[in-house]
């Protein structure tokens, strides 16, 4: 069982990193300057391909199409043979464990796969964004299931791109998405879920400066695993707070019909 100080604790937790995503640092606003330039290089199959990329990520939304995992396998591999049901009245300290080695193994992941299309520079960028954007989704479902949640629900697979949404975008964009989620439910904001179009563009822009130096090849690697590992670390971080609070509010919420005392 849950200790009802131990979720208030680590809610305020949350809180107090949503205030510290308002913050603006200097070098959020260059940081994209460099692929102004870098897109008047890029070969126009570069940029069909790209929009290959948002028709696949609309797909996702939909169906799942081929990013959707495996619930199953993913509960055997942090819980053993339990459903997702069950999961739910796991202790959120025993989730929280879960999800701290998942987000290691991912980022490990993301170094190595980094450095290896950092080797090929310039021409292996493209497959480097299709790379890391099928992570994040993975991380984000597998996270999602780490915390009683189910992404083969349409309108979870809709949260998961919102918090792609809030990783990538600026300070304005986070203020804006954290003022819907604490002004409305939930399930009036992802309702309304607009613009998700921009993630894949957000995704090779947000790269930025640093990927620049991802173009040269064999010194790409070193750019490329950090630059990786790092936007992982980012994405992972956005869900695993936000998959934190929604499952610490429905327990309060649980214990408030119980009828605990404060």
């Amino acid at each position: 069982m849950d200790d009802k100080s131990f979720l208030i604790d680590q809610l305020r937790e949350i809180e107090k990193w949503e205030k510290e995503q308002k913050r603006i640092w200097f070098w959020e606003k260059i940081s994209r300057l460099p692929f102004v330039l870098l897109d008047r290089l890029t070969p126009a199959w570069i940029h069909k391909k790209m929009a290959h990329l948002l028709d696949e990520l609309g797909q996702y939304i939909q169906t799942g199409g081929q990013y959707l995992v495996n619930k199953e396998a993913v509960l055997s591999s942090f819980y053993g043979r339990i459903t997702l049901n069950e999961v739910r009245a796991i202790p959120l300290q025993k989730m929280n464990e879960a999800c701290e080695k998942l987000v290691a193994k991912r980022k490990t992941f993301a170094t190595y796969q980094g450095a290896a299309t950092g080797f090929g520079g310039a021409w292996t960028l493209l497959l480097d964004v299709a790379v890391v954007l099928g992570t994040a989704l993975k991380t984000l479902q597998e996270m999602a299931i780490i915390y009683g949640f189910d992404p083969h629900e349409k309108e979870e697979r809709l949260f998961i791109v919102k918090c792609l949404q809030f990783s990538l975008a600026d300070v304005v964009g986070k203020q804006a998405i954290l003022n819907e989620w604490s002004s409305k439910s939930e399930q009036q904001t992802i309702s309304q879920l607009q613009g998700w179009r921009e993630i894949v563009w957000a995704f090779r822009d947000q790269y930025g400066w640093k990927k620049l130096f991802q173009a040269i090849p064999i010194a790409g690697m070193v750019f490329g695993a950090w630059t990786n590992q790092a936007m992982i670390a980012d994405i992972a971080e956005t869900g695993a707070m936000f998959y934190r609070k929604r499952r610490i509010m429905e327990k309060l919420q649980e214990m408030k019909k119980a009828g605990e005392p404060a």
